[in-house]
Formats: structure tokens, sequence, C-alpha cells
């Protein structure tokens, strides 16, 4: 699996604050149990592409540029995401993400379920250092937006539904919703004019969703060596993503993942409805989608300043289109 990027590159005048972030993440390690130190380092050891954080740090360039708050605003987003992560294994009870254990799968479940407990506790705390309100309260109302997205999912795992709008509801919640925050909250902390708060916002929305789309299409299109875990773990887990949602349009009467929600010969099936959404042009389909949303991130940056930040944003946005892990 290929995770890392040339962050220099990508993430242009920003790229060299990042370690902060890092820094402070790592400031967890600090605990008196070896054994929680041994969790955490599991979590937050896997390395990754730290877009979120660069994303928030981005939006601080459109104000006063202050790594004192932008620091902890970028790492309680990158903290939160990482949280999720290990609940979302716990669930799913999957064995491998980005190439290594889960926590999972290392110190079973309900000790991951206290450690993903623990990191939002910290991810709260980091927040809090901002000393902003408007953040503190946005961060609250997103990681009740990012639950409420997370429990649909789950929910409505093997439920037999050709509903797209439902499932573009649904990873604003457990995706879009926190590019919005992380990016918004960098403007916010750093004193930014509301017009380009707001523009960030809706950059931040259409490139989480973008970058969501093109994550449910790599599932199917990638091999378990570029993610990190199982192709086509997302539909075998019964969750039903753009493109198996598509292929239920194409066929509508019977096909495999009707057959398969229904308990006929379920993982049979679902491997077959995966060979045939990979063979189909579906999944450039619903990349197309992916790319909407993706340029609709770069029209909000109409509202910022021609500049770097501007220009490092809209390279994002390819970037979350173009890549393959």
């Amino acid at each position: 699996m290929t995770t890392s990027v040339d962050q220099s590159a990508l993430y242009g005048p920003v790229a060299d604050d990042l370690p902060a972030v890092d820094e402070l993440l790592e400031s967890l390690y600090n605990v008196d149990f070896p054994w929680l130190r041994e969790m955490l380092e599991a979590a937050l050891g896997g390395g990754g592409k730290r877009m979120r954080p660069a994303v928030s740090l981005l939006a601080g360039r459109l104000g006063n540029y202050d790594l004192d708050l932008l620091v902890p605003m970028a790492a309680s987003v990158e903290l939160l995401h990482t949280a999720t992560l290990v609940h979302d294994d716990v669930i799913d009870m999957a064995e491998e993400r980005r190439g290594r254990p889960t926590a999972a799968s290392q110190f079973n479940n309900a000790p991951s379920v206290m450690l993903g407990d623990y990191m939002f506790a910290h991810a709260a705390e980091f927040v809090a250092r901002t000393g902003n309100i408007r953040v503190i309260r946005n961060f609250a109302d997103t990681l009740r937006v990012m639950a409420t997205g997370e429990l649909s999912q789950d929910i409505s795992a093997y439920e037999y539904s050709r509903d797209v709008q439902r499932y573009l509801d649904r990873i604003y919640g457990k995706t879009a919703s926190l590019f919005a925050t992380a990016s918004e909250g960098g403007a916010i902390v750093c004193g930014a004019p509301e017009p380009h708060v707001e523009a960030a916002r809706r950059y931040g929305a259409q490139l989480g969703m973008a970058f969501q789309i093109v994550d449910d299409v790599l599932d199917f299109s990638a091999t378990s060596e570029e993610l990190g875990k199982p192709a086509g773990s997302d539909l075998l887990a019964g969750t039903l993503t753009l493109p198996a949602l598509l292929y239920m349009e194409r066929y509508p009467d019977d096909n495999p993942i009707r057959r398969a929600f229904s308990g006929v010969r379920r993982r049979a099936n679902l491997q077959r409805a995966i060979e045939e959404i990979r063979a189909s042009g579906l999944l450039d389909e619903s990349l197309e989608t992916g790319s909407r949303f993706a340029r609709e991130a770069v029209e909000a940056l109409d509202a910022l300043p021609a500049g770097e930040p501007r220009d490092t944003f809209e390279r994002l946005a390819e970037f979350v289109i173009e890549r393959r892990s």
C-alpha cells in the first residue's frame, strides 16, 4: 500500500508545519501506562496523508497565521478522525488498515473501544486550546453528525436500497462534515474575513464528498496491497456505496446484491457483484460524480484572493480525484 505523498509539493506553504501537528499527536504517548502507550502508537503510527490537518493549516493562511492556535486545531481533527477509525474497525471486525494490524485485532474489542473514547477526549482537549467558542461548538456538532452518519451506515447494513441521496447524506456525515470543520476552523481561529470562512467551509465540505466517493471507487478498483485492507470490503460488509448503488439501478430486478442481502449464498453473490462492477463502466461514472464535487470545491474558492493558499487548495482537489490509494 502507498499512503505517502510528497507533502511539500501537495501542501505547499503549510508542509513544513505539519510535523508540529505530528509532534502534538505524539505527545499523547507520554502516559504512565506502557500498555496505553503501545495502543496509542498502534493507532496513531500508521501514517496517512494528513490531509485534514493540512486543510486546516491552509485555511489559516486566509487570516493571521498563528501556529499556537492552528496546531491544536489541526491535531484535533486528525485525532477525531483516527478515533472514528478505531471504532470503525471494532464494528467491522477489521483485521487490517493501511497495511497494518488494527487496534481491534491486536488488543481485542473492549480495550479498543476505550482507546477510541480516550482519543475523542484528547481531541476535545486539543480543540479547547484554541479558546474559540464557535470552533468548539462546531467540533461538538461535527462529532454528533459523524456519529449519526456512522449509525446510519451500521444500522442499514445488508439493507437493500437504491437511494443515492441517502448515500450522499451518509457520506457527508461520516466524512465531509469533518473536512468542512477542519477548513472552517482553521479560518476562524486565524481571524479570516467571514466571506473567506464561509468559502473555506464550502470548499471543505465538497472536497470531503469527493474524497469519500473516490475512496468508495478505490474499494472496488484498487488492490488489497494499495488499499491496506481487503478489496471490496465495504460491499462484503453490507455497505452500499455509489458504484454498488449505480449497479443496482442498472439491474433493478435481479442482481447478486439483492440475492446476497436476502441471505442467498451471501459471500459468493457479493463477490460476483464486485467482479461485475469492476468490469462495468460504473466506476468511471462514480468517479465523474466525485469530480463534480471536486469542481464545486474549486468553485467555492472564487471568494478567496489569488495566491499560494488558493492555488494549493485547487491542487488538493485535483489530487483527491487522481489518487490511487
